[in-house]
């Protein structure tokens, strides 16, 4: 060896000396400064708060993680292989650190193929609870030796249980588990060899070669790791053929199977209340009463009525407006335009691109561009004449909502409007209170108050049942004769003259029975009936259905339904003469349980309906329900026997004075629902608009899917009842009813003496409330 290879040689040798001293030195310094491994020795993962309904379905989630545990003896033997083939698939084998990994690594580092990474399964779980994502060999030290003690202190599964549950997957999902829920709407255990293999191919980049971002993409990682899992023997060819051609159902963002937003913000609500801020990372599950077919029957129906009506209303012009480039990539830019719009699966927004009397072209959020012609043009003819006003005006970058229909495989669009008008629908189990459907607004991201429980309105003839309750219980029976003639005589508060309340018509039929008196809603009726009750004793009677008194006026307004009540309390007062007289209280939030699946709070189940829990008595009830059968049938909403073909169904509608609120409350023995549609700052619907047009609708398209495969029960007299010469009376009164006739002027002719109210101890008399002249 010459003199100068000798000392090339030592310094090659120093040099490689001081290294390895460096590298040790570093290995001891970085040791000495590792975190503990708490985190992932007593592993409890951050899990979202998860809201379902009844039948199992996800209603909503929330927390900025979204995770759903799989323990590894849960996790799918499918979903581990799939993952290690392509991840670490001598994971079982090494020590934490991979020599084969780490020479492929260097390999192709060194010859200029693609950069390869050398983590191991073990340093990615490292890496993921404890270091940043920056390469540094300051990290990638920490990582090995990280790696090295969670070998030591942990089994295999334990690393893969970690690893499984913790690695971000894209859309805020972390862990498989939550990924096959965000991805596919699936559970781990039901995903099929080409989602699975779709999965395990996005912890190398989420954000890249995500399915919901980027399906093509995703696709040719997919590919990457079907090939490991038919190269490592996981997979056949058959099956790897199969797999590769498949096509994948991937969900849409934002995509539900149940809308339920005001429900799942109630559940929300209620467990931040007992548990805090914990409640969106302790894995917290909520049971709610929904059933998901009727939830989104219920949602659909409310939403198509809603949408109805606006299509009535006059062009009020476009959203807003955006600068679009003259030239350059117009649909890219369109969309960008409309990224700060909130779009709608319904209501979709768009931005014109060009817009004539003939044609109006537009590009959806999606990109998509669209035109619209024809009758699609007919609700927005104002703003396309040449000399539209400015407020009214399409032109190009107007932001304007679009309605789409199928016909085969195209699609007819047409232009709308964001509706003005609100509504609420809620349906309920009469014998136990339990909340079938909650539909709390037209939609939840544009207006977050709850119409069902918050939205205190004025019910109209949907009222009148429990007056006409009130008035068997004082003497009349449902061919008792009443005058329908105009009134002449005290005000509302029993002073001469000042008030001149009408049917809703303007037609009075004289001298009528009480069932055809409430089958055709009249008011006149109504306002005589009360006034032979008494206010007082008619306030106190209605207060056994639930009503608060105190938000009821004090005077014959009260006959017209001039007071307030709630959609939700609506529904529970039906719901006595639904289930033969027992007042049940709302339930929609079931149980509260931990990750685990323990109890945290239940709610108490459904009281005994017994004689000692009674509110009304039965035959008061069955002959209230033989009234609203009557008009069911052939009255007000007659629609509803006629569209749903069953004799079973019982209901009123309510229209308020020009018609500010529209509303049908009823029932089928086995569910009742009240749907109402109406503005926030009370305003008329329009002229011509009804409960029967607008909320019986709603009922109607609900009960369709609520009652398919209900058989048809009709309600038996109860003791206490029979069938007189012309209607059903009191068993005491078969003869002669107490009251035969109501004269005006409160005169009556009894056949017998009349009964006295039967009511409990006298409750405060209400405020008065604003007159409402006419009630239907």
């Amino acid at each position: 060896m010459t003199p100068l290879v000798k000392k090339i040689a030592l310094g090659a040798g120093a040099v490689v000396g001081a290294l390895v001293l460096l590298f040790v030195a570093s290995v001891v310094w970085y040791s000495t400064r590792l975190p503990p491994l708490d985190e992932v020795l007593d592993y409890r993962p951050r899990q979202h708060l998860q809201v379902f309904t009844a039948d199992g379905v996800e209603i909503a989630e929330f927390g900025s993680e979204r995770r759903v545990f799989v323990p590894i003896d849960k996790a799918p033997k499918l979903m581990q292989d799939a993952v290690l083939a392509v991840e670490d698939w001598h994971f079982r084998e090494h020590g934490g650190i991979s020599g084969r990994a780490l020479l492929r690594a260097l390999w192709a580092n060194l010859t200029g193929g693609m950069p390869q990474g050398a983590s191991t399964i073990t340093q990615q779980v490292a890496r993921t609870f404890f270091l940043s994502t920056r390469r540094t060999p300051e990290r990638k030290i920490k990582e090995a030796l990280l790696a090295l003690e969670i070998e030591r202190r942990l089994s295999k599964d334990q690393i893969l249980e970690l690893y499984l549950n913790q690695i971000y997957l894209g859309q805020r999902a972390y862990g498989f588990g939550a990924a096959a829920q965000v991805y596919f709407g699936k559970e781990l255990a039901e995903l099929d060899v080409a989602e699975a293999a779709m999965l395990a191919g996005l912890p190398q980049n989420p954000g890249y070669a995500n399915p919901i971002t980027n399906l093509e993409r995703a696709k040719r990682r997919q590919a990457i790791v079907l090939q490991r899992m038919l190269d490592t023997g996981v997979i056949d060819e058959k099956t790897y053929r199969k797999a590769l051609d498949e096509p994948l159902a991937v969900r849409k963002p934002g995509e539900v199977e149940v809308h339920a937003a005001h429900v799942a913000e109630m559940a929300r609500q209620a467990v931040v209340e007992r548990v805090g801020d914990k409640a969106y990372t302790q894995g917290i599950r909520v049971y709610t009463s929904l059933r998901a077919a009727d939830q989104e029957a219920a949602y659909k129906a409310l939403r198509r009525a809603v949408i109805a009506h606006e299509s009535r209303q006059a062009w009020r012009g476009p959203e807003g407006h955006e600068d679009l480039p003259a030239d350059g990539d117009l649909e890219r830019a369109a969309a960008q335009a409309l990224r700060d719009h909130n779009d709608d699966e319904d209501l979709r927004v768009a931005v014109v691109t060009s817009a004539n009397p003939k044609e109006v072209v537009a590009v959806l959020a999606s990109g998509e561009t669209v035109r619209v012609t024809g009758a699609g043009l007919r609700a927005a003819a104002p703003g396309l004449q040449p000399k539209a006003k400015e407020a009214l005006a399409i032109t190009r970058g107007s932001v304007i909502r679009l309605a789409g229909r199928t016909r085969g495989e195209r699609t007819e669009w047409s232009i709308t409007q964001w509706p003005r008008a609100e509504g609420a629908f809620v349906a309920l189990d009469p014998k136990t209170g339990r909340v079938r459907a909650l539909v709390g607004g037209f939609d939840f991201s544009a207006q977050q108050f709850n119409h069902v429980t918050q939205a205190w309105r004025q019910p109209g003839s949907s009222f009148k049942p429990f007056l006409y309750s009130a008035a068997f219980e004082a003497g009349l029976m449902p061919d008792s004769v009443v005058d329908d003639e105009p009134w002449s005589g005290t005000d509302a508060n029993g002073n001469p003259g000042g008030w001149d309340p009408k049917n809703s018509d303007g037609r009075y039929d004289g001298p009528i029975t009480l069932r055809e008196a409430l089958t055709r809603s009249k008011n006149l009726v109504s306002v005589r009936v009360v006034r032979h009750v008494g206010i007082a004793e008619a306030l106190q009677w209605t207060s056994r259905f639930g009503f608060d008194p105190k938000r009821q006026p004090d005077n014959l307004t009260l006959a017209l339904g001039a007071g307030s009540t709630t959609p939700m309390q609506l529904a529970s007062a039906y719901a006595v003469l639904a289930n033969g007289g027992w007042r049940v209280t709302p339930t929609v939030i079931e149980r509260i349980a931990d990750a685990d699946g323990k109890t945290i709070w239940q709610a108490p189940p459904p009281p005994a309906l017994d004689e000692e829990s009674r509110a009304v008595p039965a035959r008061n009830v069955f002959l209230v329900d033989s009234l609203l059968n009557d008009v069911a049938r052939v009255g007000t909403a007659a629609r509803a026997q006629a569209s749903l073909k069953r004799p079973d169904l019982y209901g009123k509608t309510g229209t308020t004075n020009d018609a500010v609120d529209a509303w049908f409350a009823g029932f089928q023995p086995s569910v009742v629902a009240v749907a109402w549609i109406g503005y926030d700052e009370p305003r008329s619907l329009g002229s011509g608009e009804s409960g029967g047009g607008l909320a019986l609708p709603v009922w109607i398209d609900a009960m369709q899917v609520m009652l398919r495969g209900v058989p048809v029960t009709m309600l038996e007299p109860p003791e206490g009842v029979v069938r007189g010469a012309q209607d059903w009376r009191y068993t005491e009164w078969a003869e002669h009813a107490p009251v035969a006739r109501l004269h005006d002027g409160g005169e009556v002719e009894a056949g017998a003496p009349a009964a006295s109210a039967a009511a409990s101890a006298p409750l405060p008399a209400a405020a008065s409330a604003p007159a409402s002249a006419a009630s239907r």
